[in-house]
């Protein structure tokens, strides 16, 4: 699908200590001695009682999308899938006399693709319980067997893969991680998902310790036809950023406000007190925002994100997580160890390169993906 592509004019925000802009990104061609903002044609329209039913419709849509994109998920988990062919092997020619050796082997084969120790136990002990019972009678039955305990895990501990964008509008989205994991390509890609459901998307440019980071969500603000808000002078605070983004958000009718921030190391303490700034920020301005605090990993790291989102979940309360990169490795048991050992949904995963390769989380999709 083909993006729009603009040239941003400005429009000023007014602030005490630094100036703001709004880079309203429409075509110059059309818009360019105008300062009005073109009309969003949003596929819903919604009173101000009926804010609750956009953003159900709206989160209906992208669980719909996801189904609908099966594809994706099993194209970008190759790797991992490949990595997992050998079960296909070892089962095939099961036997219950074989059974210590199979799952022993099935055991390095979960541990490589970094569903974790503990995990991997638990499964292959469950297995090795249901075999001995007389439950499992063949190879199709355990593989079977193993997929439903994956799908377990993923659904009891990690079932709210939508995104909860709360009752009022305008629902406010933080976009934490460390330097180098894809959050701000995730924010870009996650605006252009949204916008293409029908919703009114406002980007703010929060991360004013890397110099480049505006400048890169501009060009996502382009390519996807949104606006965003920006900060003018090397030293404004990324929560005095936010804050004004959002009372932009209120005062022109947005339905969603995606805001970047700074990526930071989990061990820095100074700058993860800094995220809880930007946290109390929005919240003055919009009753209970952000309403979804989205921790973006990096899937080549495998079970060493674990420590990150720990440290994230603790000073910040983590609502959900972006997986990036996961078509790279053959590490996607990562995915399960993460919802297992912290119990905070996957709502997004990046299977690719391309603005549409950032898929809405399926747990029933995913497991197929890595056990074809």
């Amino acid at each position: 699908m083909a993006m729009a592509s603009a040239t941003p004019t400005r429009l000023p925000l007014i602030s005490k200590h630094t100036s703001f802009y709004l880079t309203n990104c429409l075509p110059q061609t059309q818009f360019s001695h105008c300062t009005a903002i073109r009309p969003a044609t949003n596929r819903f329209k919604c009173s101000a009682g009926g804010q609750t039913g956009f953003f159900t419709r709206l989160g209906r849509l992208i669980k719909e999308k996801a189904k609908s994109d099966v594809e994706k998920i099993f194209s970008g988990f190759s790797k991992t899938r490949d990595n997992l062919a050998v079960i296909d092997e070892l089962l095939l020619y099961w036997n219950l006399a074989d059974t210590d050796k199979v799952l022993d082997e099935l055991e390095e084969a979960l541990l490589v693709s970094d569903f974790g120790p503990r995990i991997t136990i638990k499964i292959v002990e469950s297995l090795r319980d249901d075999i001995l019972a007389g439950k499992l009678k063949s190879g199709p039955d355990i593989k079977d067997a193993l997929k439903n305990s994956v799908l377990d895990l993923l659904t009891k501990k990690g079932n709210k893969t939508e995104l909860q964008l709360g009752y009022r509008k305008p629902a406010v989205v933080l976009i934490v991680g460390v330097n180098g994991g894809g959050k701000t390509t995730s924010l870009g890609k996650l605006a252009y998902r949204l916008k293409n459901e029908g919703a009114k998307i406002l980007m703010a440019a929060g991360d004013t310790f890397r110099a480049a980071a505006s400048d890169q969500l501009e060009i996502w603000a382009e390519r996807t036809g949104c606006e965003i808000v920006v900060a003018e002078g090397e030293k404004a605070k990324a929560s005095s950023v936010l804050s004004q983004a959002v009372k932009r958000g209120k005062e022109q009718g947005f339905d969603i406000v995606l805001c970047d921030t700074s990526g930071r190391l989990h061990t820095n303490y100074s700058l993860m007190e800094e995220l809880v700034a930007c946290k109390k920020a929005v919240g003055k301005v919009v009753n209970g925002a952000p309403n979804e605090i989205l921790l973006v990993l990096d899937g080549t790291t495998g079970l060493n994100m674990l420590p990150q989102a720990r440290e994230f979940n603790d000073v910040v309360g983590i609502t959900g997580l972006i997986l990036t990169k996961l078509d790279g490795s053959a590490r996607g048991g990562c995915v399960v160890s993460v919802v297992d050992e912290l119990g905070i949904p996957v709502k997004f995963v990046g299977v690719g390169e391309g603005v549409e390769d950032l898929q809405p989380f399926d747990a029933e999709a995913f497991v197929n993906a890595i056990f074809s």
